[in-house]
């Protein structure tokens, strides 16, 4: 399973939402709190740009946020990136 990374904050149900969908796939992943200036400023510069949370990187693949991996899910295209 590729290495999964999501930029987060505390009480966003955005990011809860993402976490739960990764969680029922069985995938693990490292979760960094933006609420820290530098560590949001690094997010929106991996994410390009990007500022809300969560935002979510597969691999070296930056997926975006929670309506994303949902849909990206609802595509079948969620498993085959954790397959990899």
């Amino acid at each position: 399973m590729p290495e999964i990374l999501i930029y987060t904050k505390p009480g966003c149900p955005y990011c809860r939402a993402a976490k739960a969908l990764l969680a029922k796939k069985g995938a693990t992943y490292t979760e960094i709190d933006v609420s820290n200036p530098a560590d949001q400023r690094a997010m929106s510069l991996k994410a390009n740009g990007r500022s809300t949370v969560p935002q979510i990187f597969i691999g070296t693949r930056h997926i975006g946020g929670s309506d994303d991996i949902h849909a990206l899910d609802a595509r079948g295209g969620l498993d085959t990136l954790l397959e990899v």
